[in-house]
Formats: structure tokens, sequence, C-alpha cells
């Protein structure tokens, strides 16, 4: 994934400044919190992505809790071998509420860094529950594609899905951008890929899974989901394409 997005929450490759923060459950001084908040600023700005002065709090915590991540559940219905490699996994990943922001910038990376900045927001108690609500890991980007069939269209919904705590009565958002959706199960095959996502990664693993399938109509090709796990201090991070059945 690209800027200001799940996988910024650990304080990106500064390791020291991440363990500093994570470490120490009080509040951040005005200085801690400077620098963390500048360390997102240096990294944005390489892909012409702007993160304002009021994104401090929320970074902070963010960071403070970035150990608190539940998993999405998921059943698992087959695993797709070759000479020992996972080439790709089947499963299932059941019905619930997502939070949902859709953005529709220059870049791919622009549109889904600007909708985790209002995630953020939500999760860091800009909801109706006025509390910090936790993660879920992955964050999800729904990509659809053009008519052409290789171009991303501009408009990309990110996502995440409320935590077991919300599902039965989710928390609102004081942001009409940000949306609670009710989504029914859904079926995908699923392949990790490591390192950044931008049109073109995410584009090359779209060609490499359908290579390694073959042509299939149980599969949509109109629309794809990027789920991304960890932030960009970890190298060759882990991400995965996940390709959607037409029915469960």
């Amino acid at each position: 994934m690209a800027l200001i997005s799940l996988e910024d929450l650990e304080g990106l490759d500064d390791e020291q400044l991440d363990d500093d923060i994570t470490d120490n459950p009080e509040p951040m001084d005005e200085e801690e919190g400077g620098r963390l908040l500048s360390h997102w600023q240096a990294v944005a700005s390489a892909h012409q992505v702007s993160v304002p002065a009021e994104m401090t709090g929320p970074i902070q915590e963010m960071t403070r809790n970035s150990t608190q991540r539940e998993p999405l559940p998921f059943a698992n219905i087959s695993c797709h071998e070759k000479m020992g490699e996972v080439l790709f996994e089947e499963r299932v990943y059941p019905a619930g509420h997502w939070a949902c922001v859709t953005r529709g910038e220059k870049l791919y990376e622009q549109s889904i860094s600007m909708a985790f900045m209002k995630l953020m927001r939500f999760i860091c108690k800009e909801n109706t529950a006025g509390r910090f609500l936790g993660m879920t890991v992955p964050v999800i980007s729904n990509v659809h594609m053009l008519d052409d069939g290789t171009s991303f269209e501009k408009d990309v919904e990110t996502a995440f899905y409320l935590p077991a705590e919300f599902q039965s009565n989710p928390p609102q958002s004081s942001d009409s951008d940000v949306t609670i959706v009710y989504r029914e199960p859904i079926r995908v095959f699923a392949r990790t890929f490591f390192g950044t996502t931008n049109e073109e990664t995410v584009s090359r693993q779209i060609h490499l899974l359908w290579e390694i399938l073959g042509l299939r109509d149980d599969l949509r090709s109109d629309r794809y989901i990027v789920a991304a796990y960890e932030n960009p201090g970890v190298p060759r991070r882990r991400n995965e394409i996940w390709f959607i059945r037409r029915d469960l």
C-alpha cells in the first residue's frame, strides 16, 4: 500500500521512533507528536500527499494502539501449491459492517492515502461511540476496471471491517464521507505479494493471477480487491490481490 494507510501505523522505517512511542502508554508531549507528524509528512510529500496538522492527534492515537489489530475472520476453503510454493488460497469472508471511504485522486496511492486519513479520524473518536474503536487487518481497497480491462477507474474505495465489538451496533461517523456499509459474505481467490502497491504493481499482480488461473467465467474481471497487512518499515511487506467469485 502507499502512503498514509494501515502500513504507516507503526512509524514507517524509523524503528526507534516507533518503539519510543508504542512502549509508552502516556500521551505524547508536543515534541514527540511533532516528530511523528513530520515523519509522516516527509514520506507523504514524495507521493504528492499532504498531511495536515490536524492529523497529529489521530496519528498519535493509532501509533500508541498499533499492536491492537483484530484479524478479519475467514474460512479457508482450499490452498493451491506448486513445488512447495503457495500459488493462491480460496477463502470465504463473512457478512458484516465495513467503514468505507471513496476517493478519486489523480493517483491510486493518493486515493487510498486520502481515504485512510478519513478512516483514521473515524477510528480515533470522531464517531458516535466517542472512543477509539480499534483496527482490523487487512485494510482493503476495491479497484474497478475501465472498459479496456487494463486501467483503473479513478474512484477507489478503501475500507476496514469493524471490530467484532461493534458489529451488532456500528458507530457512525461525524464525516459524511465515511459510510458504514453492511456487506454479504464474499468468496475470493487470494494471492500474496510483497512490496509497495500502486497501479503498476497491482496491475502486474492481477495479470499474474490470471495467468495461473486461466480463463474462468466464475470470477469477476471488472473488480478486484487489494488487501494490505503491514507497514512500510517491513522489508518486502505483505499484501494480497483478491479475485472475487461471482457466487458463494
